[in-house]
């Protein structure tokens, strides 16, 4: 069963859930309580070291490469 990331815009929490794929895009219960938490995009960071020893972002420059928002300051993922 897949984890999903969600995110309650009544008390700003981030949370995770396992769920099957068919429901993934329903609403959830965040851990607090409320209902109505909307799936969000999952963020991660790959890297890989060059060879001097660096370490370097794989697929981009930015973790926020994904987000949708016009401001990060509205952005449900910061």
């Amino acid at each position: 069963m897949p984890l999903y990331e969600y995110y309650c815009s009544q008390c700003e929490t981030k949370f995770e859930l396992l769920r099957s794929m068919s429901r993934s895009d329903d609403p959830a219960a965040c851990p607090n309580g409320h209902n109505g938490a909307q799936r969000v995009p999952s963020v991660f960071s790959a890297v890989s070291k060059g060879a001097g020893g660096e370490t370097a972002p794989i697929g981009g420059d930015s973790a926020c490469s994904t987000c949708t928002s016009s401001s990060c300051s509205t952005c449900p993922l910061a």
